[in-house]
């Protein structure tokens, strides 16, 4: 049986309170197979980006890594040097962030931007890597991409930006690509294009995708295997048919309850939409009900 690409084990973060901690994952586990899209989804808070932020070893002080393991292609990036993280990072794993205006630096042409990812990964000169950025935007389908890499990121629209970061995290080929909202803020319509390019693009390259989203339709269009969270908590897990048609959790059931259905009618005393009757509930007494359904290959 094929490895797993990335493996997440019991991965536990929590955030130092005097002699105690504040936990904000707990036992956290999952596996990511080559080409795979593996989808993450759970409302805001529930620990979805703080999970790939720990992947890509960007956690900010004072959270910490309290428990377990995160083995991609079956080093522990926890035990990794911040010199062989940079090395890791933007090379093999790459990540688009939420929003491009503040992930892009703004005194920085795009082109720049994306070049100076293939002279610190792959030595070329910035000569070189000036064409290559060229053709990373024209992968990406921006028009025009000859002039549109002279632009500094407040020239381009939401849309164009979103291509750019698209651009920069497959600028190396990685074999995973960590997607944390990647279509937040954009209209419906510029969605759908950003979407399409990133299942093409990696289908194309055979890289593995990490999609984080709290919008059960995205998950559904773009992943296998989905795993939902809810207050630091991999609550469920399965085949995204499967979730959908058969949820066990009850958060589960919650999240796709909420959803509305085309051509239902919602009226006050008639059909309504399910809410969650709760918040998310205090994390240092959190206990773990959780339904994780076997892969197919190794079901009894």
């Amino acid at each position: 049986m094929t490895a797993p690409l990335l493996d997440i084990r019991n991965l536990s973060l929590a955030v130092p309170q005097g002699r105690s901690s504040f936990p904000i994952l707990k036992d956290v586990s999952f596996q990511i197979m080559p080409g795979e899209a593996y989808g993450l989804v759970g409302e805001s808070g529930s620990g979805k980006s703080v999970t790939s932020l720990a992947t890509m070893g960007l956690l900010k002080k004072p959270l910490k890594v309290t428990e377990g393991q995160i083995l991609f292609q079956g080093r522990d990036l926890l035990k990794l040097s911040r010199r062989e993280m940079r090395k890791l990072r933007g090379d093999r794993i790459a990540m688009i962030f939420q929003e491009p205006m503040t992930a892009l630096n703004p005194l920085a042409t795009v082109g720049r931007q994306i070049a100076e990812m293939y002279v610190l990964h792959q030595g070329k000169s910035w000569a070189e890597a000036a064409k290559l950025a060229i053709d990373a935007l024209a992968s990406v389908r921006v028009p025009n991409p000859d002039r549109r890499a002279t632009n500094y990121p407040h020239q381009m629209s939401g849309g164009l930006r979103q291509r750019v970061m698209i651009a920069m995290a497959l600028a190396c080929n990685p074999d995973l690509l960590i997607a944390d909202e990647p279509t937040t803020a954009l209209d419906v319509t510029v969605q759908a294009e950003v979407l399409r390019l990133i299942r093409e693009l990696c289908a194309e390259r055979g890289t593995a995708v990490l999609l984080i989203s709290h919008d059960l339709g995205v998950i559904a269009e773009m992943c296998q295997r989905v795993g939902v969270m809810y207050s630091g908590c991999l609550v469920e897990e399965n085949e995204t048919r499967e979730l959908f048609l058969n949820p066990q959790h009850t958060y589960t059931k919650g999240l796709l309850g909420a959803l509305p259905r085309l051509g239902s009618r919602f009226q006050h005393g008639r059909s309504r939409l399910v809410d969650i009757d709760s918040i998310i509930p205090d994390r240092s007494i959190l206990t773990q009900t959780r339904f994780i359904a076997p892969r197919p290959e190794v079901a009894q």
